[in-house]
């Protein structure tokens, strides 16, 4: 038992939104909060918004945020008691916990042991089993080989899920439906799993048809105390990365919640658990009474906010009392859910092209101030988006009386929030919201995935075209003299010539005509109708305050040389100012096929020599971008010319490669070779 001792500094082990969050509550409470920062967040957020900071290194994590030296150098070295890893990191490093606990630092989460336990899922199956949890079947012990693996599919019957021991986030999982597929699932997933956590340890478990995805958080003092929270719905997820969580789940009937919770303590109590940590289990759609252990994430988790809107509790604040050695002073029967919450994250990828990462300099941020609702973000203008760390940019949660009301608050709030400067999945997850399973509560694990394919990029309506036409307009009334000649009204002694704007949005180029005056304006997009305008900008000219024939909307604007950002009740579009096109000759170059990187990122590898003969199809190079590798291939036949070298920075629609056709008896000759081979 741990006598109450005061923590009056805390050192914030993260960065972005976590960091931000964690900072909030612990000027709540009183206490002086330190940031660490590498040299890419130097002027992020959770800097700004910290009693103090401490630089930690460079921009690669493991040169700053994963430095357990410098992260404990920093917490001793600024006077702080305590550490909190918030996600992610170091968060479920047992390493970096005996390291605080060698510098006389309290750790704001669990004991080494149990991160261990917990973060090995094979030790962590095996544990919460004496305590007569259940686990789906399956093979899990340390050392197995990819011959045993294949071997014990079939007992354990198809379809399976392979999955690494270590690690978390789904790097390394695979799905395989048929015996013939097994072997190359488990090389790819030792790959990964081997770069991604230094530990290629692979397990097989049953895959769960129609799989649901439910997590109980528990609390856990140093008096022998555990209670849990309810449990939390974390179906909506895309690469076993969620993307919408909700609590409480739709699923669970009262008696089931009583059992899934009870079981959730029982895993807390399997190590000795201490703090707050979240239990995430398995559940059929067609068997919501039947539920199964999957793993026990030692650390606060990205969608505790829901948890905490339904409770009323600070899971934040718990941890320092926690960790301060208090006891909780509530039992399990004093622990109440009051209506329902549901949380949205907001990435940096774009889902019109297959959710690659984006990145880019945040120029402005649009929040909504409704009631309900909870932003916990990262973000301030200025924020550069790279690619050296997780896309997650923020979390919209709302929170309302049921789940219907709870739903459209949040789809409200995802309508007011923008993002001006980066792409993000704000679009997609509105749709995702609107979709009948969505709304009707009938979820599964692989629900998300099957949308992919209805979805569409939305294209910027006449309105929004029109704004950005009238505001670039009114910005050449605004640079005008007194003399009535230099405005930009159309007016001509005949009929009045329209100022002409070319605009691009998303797949659409169109020209934009206006004429008149601010007030009284009249515009229309070639070929379409026309609309009386009335606008307005505010004194910063950076609010479009506009009324399009009938709508009325107003507009927070981004104005960034040929692109503008608009963010209005109808979303957030980027559109640029186009040239006129213009017909040129053939280029020298033409004929031959390049490879652009699809997002900003770094070469990891190539996959081919420069000057090498190559086939459509093949590997030519890879990139990596925000946890993410990216595979480029040859777009056709023919020799590659290389641009780009492994650890080479690159950038967005960057040419990385060439591959020029070989002439057609060189072609032929090369294919006669293979044919005789």
């Amino acid at each position: 038992m741990k006598q109450p001792t005061t923590i009056h500094t805390v050192l914030v082990a993260n960065r972005g939104e976590i960091a931000v969050r964690v900072i909030r509550t612990l000027r709540a409470m009183g206490i002086r909060s330190v940031a660490v920062f590498s040299e890419a967040d130097r002027g992020a957020r959770h800097v700004r918004e910290a009693d103090t900071a401490v630089l930690l290194g460079p921009a690669p994590a493991r040169e700053s945020y994963l430095c357990i030296e410098k992260v404990v150098a920093a917490a001793t070295g600024s006077g702080a008691q305590a550490v909190h890893p918030g996600y992610g990191f170091l968060s479920e490093n047992a390493e970096f916990a005996r390291a605080c606990a060698t510098a006389g630092l309290a750790f704001l989460g669990p004991s080494a042991r149990a991160i261990e336990v917990m973060g090995d899922k094979i030790t962590a199956k095996n544990a919460v089993a004496e305590f007569d949890v259940p686990v789906v079947p399956g093979i899990a012990r340390p050392g197995l080989t990819d011959a045993e693996l294949i071997a014990a599919a079939d007992a354990i019957g198809f379809p399976v899920l392979v999955k690494p021991s270590a690690g978390g986030g789904g790097k390394g999982m695979r799905l395989v439906e048929h015996p013939e597929s097994l072997p190359d699932a488990l090389s790819g997933a030792r790959r990964e799993a081997g770069a991604s956590f230094g530990d290629d340890t692979l397990f097989l478990e049953r895959f769960v048809l129609r799989p649901r995805h439910i997590e109980v958080q528990v609390l856990a003092d140093t008096h022998g105390n555990v209670v849990h929270l309810g449990e939390r719905e974390c179906s909506l997820q895309r690469r076993h990365q969620k993307v919408v969580e909700e609590a409480p789940s739709p699923l669970l009937d009262e008696a089931t919640r009583s059992r899934i919770g009870a079981a959730a303590c029982d895993t807390a109590r399997s190590v000795d658990y201490v703090g707050a940590g979240t239990v995430e289990f398995i559940v059929s759609a067609d068997r919501p009474d039947e539920f199964f252990f999957m793993e026990m994430n030692t650390r606060l988790q990205v969608e505790h906010p829901v948890t905490e809107m339904v409770t009323g509790l600070d899971l934040v604040e718990w941890q320092v009392r926690i960790a301060a050695g208090e006891e909780l002073g509530f039992g399990q029967d004093d622990v109440t859910l009051s209506g329902h919450a549901v949380e949205a994250r907001v990435y940096a990828e774009d889902p019109g092209r297959g959710f690659l990462p984006t990145g880019g300099e945040v120029w402005d941020v649009v929040e909504p101030e409704l009631p309900g609702v909870r932003i916990d973000s990262g973000l301030l203008p200025g924020t550069v988006v790279g690619s050296e760390y997780d896309p997650m940019l923020a979390k919209v949660i709302a929170h309302g009386a049921d789940r219907a009301d709870a739903l459209r608050a949040l789809d409200r709030a995802l309508a007011d929030t923008g993002v001006l400067g980066v792409v993000t999945n704000i679009d997609f997850v509105r749709f995702l919201l609107a979709d009948d399973d969505v709304v009707s509560g009938d979820l599964d694990t692989g629900l998300l995935d099957r949308r992919l394919a209805d979805y569409r990029s939305p294209q910027a309506p006449d309105t929004v075209l029109v704004a950005a036409a009238v505001y670039r307009w009114m910005r050449r009334w605004s640079r005008a003299t007194a003399d009535p000649w230099s405005r930009p009204t159309g007016w001509r002694a005949g009929r009045p010539a329209p100022t002409r704007i070319r605009l691009s949005a998303g797949e659409r180029t169109e020209h934009v005509y206006v004429t008149g005056t601010p007030s009284s304006a009249r515009a229309w997009v070639e070929d379409g109708d026309e609309y009386p305008v009335a606008a307005e900008l505010d004194a910063s000219g950076r609010r479009l305050d506009i009324l399009v024939g009938t709508r009325r909307d107003s507009y927070r604007i981004a104005d960034v040389g040929d692109h503008l950002w608009l963010a209005g009740t109808d979303g957030t579009w980027e559109v640029r100012q186009t040239p006129e096109v213009r017909i040129r000759g053939e280029d020298a170059g033409a004929g031959s096929a390049e490879v652009t990187s699809p997002m900003p990122g770094t070469v990891i590898a190539l996959g081919a020599e420069p000057g090498a003969r190559v086939r459509s199809g093949d590997l030519l190079l890879v990139v990596e971008a925000m946890k993410m590798e990216h595979s480029l291939t040859a777009p056709a036949d023919g020799v590659v010319e290389i641009l780009v070298g492994v650890a080479e920075q690159v950038k967005v629609d960057q040419l990385l490669a060439r591959v020029v056709p070989l002439p057609a008896s060189a072609d032929a000759e090369t294919r006669e070779k293979e044919d005789a081979s």
